[in-house]
């Protein structure tokens, strides 16, 4: 049986632990390698290298950095095809969705090789006599980032390329579900020319991630995963003087009103509620009905019903398994608590079966009609194909109720009315708004920007804040004198006497 090797100090290491974690395909169970969890003196090689590496990556030119990612684009192009047939194997997406997931990542990377411009500091000429102020932005140090399985490409690109371009070095720990990518976008990376020592990647679960927490060396942690260890990893990483940005969860509203585009709302909710087998943070689970659009609602359970999850070789698959066992058991037995409260469930996708396997984690659309907020299908992320309706008479209803909703991370309205969208976005207490799109996730010039529960931190992933997060700023102020030998000069100075107020004269 393979087992999944750590990279560390720019060499595949074949990991001492007897600490195993079984990666298997969710759609079969078939056991496809082992991941170890690594040992406490592979943990701090990882981390002595990386604090070695910074030392001379550092001071590496910006455009060379730059020449790197622009290289690596070109690989992850080339290779996309190989990464989403990984993606398959060990998530389970269908091939499209794999396809997009390494993509979104992709444009990432093409993002970081525009790092010059992004770092550029700020000058000042003559802020008093003769003094100038400007700034230089520079990188941290070393970085690490703790990735989930559901995004297996697009999260860790999320991360290290835009750091490492920063000029800081990185450790990886992704998820011990998928690690696969995650391994070969390191292989590639390797083979766009970066530095040995640059990049690490090391495997494990909480005791290895307790271990980056807490190092000296560390100076800021990138998470995205669940509500509670993501408020851990904050709390952990804060207490220990580090920088934090940690993407918790979500229950993302789409706000439907009458006037809007119906076979459009109804295309969307399909493919945003149940498409990658809800396992995203942006998926839209609940839609708010204004007034006479709830008449649509049952087209929308038809629609649904017309979808199925399969394997993705099978071309007609909407979607594919959940990832284990136990989010299959955790989600079917979120849908029997939303009977037992009494919502309606119109379409139950508990105990589906995919022909010629049936020992994957499947479970078929689902939909809620009556759900109220008390509800435990409302207050969790249930991050499976699960999709909830609610209905209110006003627009002014739906704005209430998802400002009430203790999480941020993305809304969306459908509408024809310019005035209601706007008043939307203005009064919508969530990060990433949509208009007439499902899932806002914006492109990386600018940033993915959760809110409130679904966000610990000060600044986000991507983009411009991405770059604040991985840098930090100094600010130098100079005077010049002329040479001391001018004696015109030297009298000057001498008869200036000393500045005793804080100001620049």
């Amino acid at each position: 049986m393979k087992q999944v090797p750590l990279f560390i100090n720019g060499e595949w290491v074949i990991s001492k632990s007897t600490r195993l974690i079984d990666v298997t395909n969710p759609a079969t169970q078939e056991v496809i390698a082992k991941v170890p969890c690594a040992t406490m003196d592979e943990m701090q090689k990882a981390i002595s290298s990386a604090k070695e590496t910074f030392k001379v990556w550092k001071d590496k030119p910006i455009m060379e950095r730059a020449r790197v990612m622009m290289r690596y684009a070109a690989l992850l192009k080339e290779h996309q095809e190989e990464l989403a047939g990984i993606i398959c194997e060990e998530l389970g997406k269908t091939h499209e969705d794999a396809m997009g997931d390494v993509w979104r990542g992709i444009e990432v990377v093409e993002h970081a090789a525009n790092i010059p411009s992004m770092m550029m500091g700020e000058t000042v000429e003559n802020v008093a006599t003769s003094i100038d102020t400007y700034s230089y932005t520079q990188p941290l140090g070393v970085c690490i980032g703790i990735t989930p399985f559901n995004f297996p490409a697009m999260i860790p690109l999320w991360m290290f390329p835009l750091s490492i371009a920063c000029g800081n070095t990185f450790i990886l720990k992704p998820s011990e579900q998928d690690p696969l990518c995650p391994t070969r976008l390191a292989e590639l990376f390797e083979q766009a020319g970066a530095p040995k020592g640059v990049l690490q990647v090391v495997h494990g679960d909480k005791e290895q991630v307790d271990v980056l927490l807490h190092d000296e060396a560390v100076k800021a942690i990138s998470f995205v995963g669940s509500v509670s260890v993501g408020q851990y990893i904050y709390k952990t990483g804060t207490d220990n003087m580090k920088r934090v940005q940690s993407f918790l969860g979500a229950k993302n509203h789409m706000v439907v009103m009458p006037d809007a585009n119906k076979a459009a709302v109804i295309n969307n909710i399909v493919g945003a509620s149940v498409g990658a087998a809800g396992q995203r943070c942006m998926a839209i689970s609940v839609a708010v009905f204004v007034g006479s659009a709830k008449e649509w609602i049952p087209e929308i359970k038809e629609k649904l019903a017309s979808v199925r999850p399969g394997h993705y070789t099978d071309p007609e698959a909407a979607y594919g398994p959940q990832i284990t066992p136990a989010a299959k058991n955790r989600i079917e037995g979120l849908i029997e608590t939303g009977k037992k409260e009494g919502a309606n469930c119109v379409l139950d996708g508990s105990n589906f079966k995919v022909t010629n396997f049936p020992d994957g984690n499947w479970i078929g659309p689902t939909m809620f009609t009556d759900v109220t907020t008390d509800m435990e299908i409302y207050k969790q992320e249930i991050f499976g194909p699960v999709f909830l309706t609610m209905n209110v008479d006003a627009l002014d209803d739906a704005i209430n109720l998802i400002n009430s909703n203790q999480y941020g991370n993305g809304t969306s309205i459908f509408t024809s009315s310019g005035f209601a969208a706007r008043k939307y976005q203005h009064e919508i207490e969530v990060g990433q708004v949509g208009i007439n799109i499902p899932i806002p996730v914006p492109l990386p010039f600018f940033s993915f920007t959760g809110w409130k529960g679904s966000f610990a931190g000060d600044q986000h992933a991507y983009g411009k804040q991405a770059v604040k997060f991985y840098t930090e700023t100094k600010t130098i102020t100079a005077r010049w004198y002329e040479d001391s030998s001018d004696k015109n000069n030297a009298d000057e100075s001498a008869n200036a006497g000393p500045n005793m107020s804080i100001s620049l004269k």
